[in-house]
């Protein structure tokens, strides 16, 4: 073994790019920091920074959850809008 190289290989962390790619479909203001975010988890774990690597993965997900869950409220609230709109002016159009 070398010295200066890490005995153990560098443990795999998982920087949710595809959540925030996802999730900027959905909201996109709150997906931005998600996807900053997880661009930052490789280089991290490549100059062997684990803990900041793991910070910003959490950092990510977090953003990417929230994302998530407000762009799915929204796109329901939009939908249940879109229904009562609809059954609204059916029954205006059948009362005239």
């Amino acid at each position: 073994m070398q010295p200066g190289y890490p005995s153990h290989p560098p443990q795999q962390i998982n920087n949710n790019m595809t959540m925030s790619i996802v999730a900027i479909f959905l909201f996109w203001p709150l997906a931005i920091p998600a996807i900053i975010n997880a661009s930052k988890v490789n280089p991290l774990l490549q100059q062997g920074n684990f803990a900041e690597a793991q910070a910003a993965a959490a950092e990510s997900r977090k953003w990417s959850k929230l994302a998530l869950i407000i762009g799915i409220c929204l796109w329901v609230v939009s939908l249940i809008c879109c229904v009562i709109s609809f059954v609204l002016s059916a029954n205006s159009g059948s009362n005239g």
